[in-house]
């Protein structure tokens, strides 16, 4: 056999092992989103039967309208919000894609089933502040976790999508219309006192999707311009064991150019590098950003510096 067909030969198999890895690394992947995905619907089933539905406390969107049609007909929970979900499902696999369209429907699926299981066990508690508190952090617990990992739980976040680009209204701002609208149905077809807990129930759940999404340590962008850049960076970098980045500016105004320092930190980093500022150069600008939803990539030993 030649060196050519060896060569040929060991990058073939080289090549095959690759595959291999990838398949191997794409269905551990799979598998974890579907896991996660599964929790958090469990969660929105315990939390709606267990807390909210038998205290006639609402949740938004389709499982709110879901609610409301199974407390006025004999018709389970369950099959109601799997059914009215449907035509969402439709139209997210058309607009967003077959991946989110899958997570989508095991995870409504797999939140229906637990809703059915559960329908007629007693709720954990009959205190309406409790009932109001818990069902809403474990609502947001779950929806946050099926967010966080491709998917969804109700169909008024798919339809908010694509009315979004025809109005000058944002996502957040028609998924709040719409529940509004249910709150006060709600309050009409109940009581106003179960709408107002319906309300806070809701606002409970909505922080805790935002922290489940972005984490309790949550990245800000920082900027500092200051003429001991050096002193500051090799601080941070000691300090905080974070890679910094020297960028380089010009004054609008002066036409100074100057050094700036940039670094992701997380919310409680935050005040050590005030700290560090204090200490080197009290004068210096700081300029810290809104959460960053997503950062990625960049983890360096205290030595490096990262580029741009």
């Amino acid at each position: 056999m030649s060196y050519v067909q060896i060569n040929e030969s060991f990058m073939e198999e080289l090549a095959l092992k690759k595959v291999k890895q990838e398949r191997r690394k794409r269905l551990k992947w799979f598998v974890y989103k579907f896991l996660m995905i599964t929790f958090g619907a469990i969660l929105m089933g315990v939390g709606l039967e267990l807390f909210l539905v038998n205290n006639r406390i609402l949740d938004g969107g389709i499982v709110g309208i879901s609610i409301i049609i199974s407390q006025l007909t004999p018709l389970p929970l369950g099959v109601l919000t799997f059914v009215l979900n449907i035509p969402f499902f439709i139209i997210g696999y058309r607009k967003i894609g077959k991946v989110f369209a899958l997570f989508t429907l095991y995870g409504i699926a797999v939140m229906s089933i637990v809703t059915l299981v559960l329908h007629d066990m007693k709720p954990v508690t009959d205190d309406l502040l409790l009932a109001t508190v818990f069902g809403g952090m474990t609502l947001g617990l779950g929806v946050g976790l099926v967010i966080r990992n491709g998917g969804a739980l109700d169909g008024t976040e798919i339809i908010s999508i694509i009315i979004n680009g025809r109005t000058p209204f944002s996502t957040g701002q028609i998924i709040m219309f719409i529940n509004i609208v249910i709150f006060i149905v709600a309050g009409l077809v109940f009581n106003w006192d179960r709408a107002m807990y319906s309300l806070i129930t809701y606002f409970l759940a909505y922080k805790v999707i935002d922290i489940v999404i972005q984490g309790v340590d949550e990245s800000k962008s920082a900027f500092i311009i200051s003429r001991y850049y050096e002193e500051i960076g090799a601080e941070i970098m000691e300090q905080l064991g974070k890679g910094v980045t020297y960028l380089d500016a010009t004054g609008g105004y002066s036409g100074d150019v100057r050094k700036v320092v940039f670094v992701i930190v997380s919310r409680f980093e935050e005040v050590k590098v005030k700290a560090i500022l204090d200490e080197i150069d009290p004068d210096a600008f700081l300029a810290v950003g809104g959460s960053m939803s997503e950062v990625r990539g960049g983890k360096l030993m205290n030595t490096k510096t990262p580029h741009l």
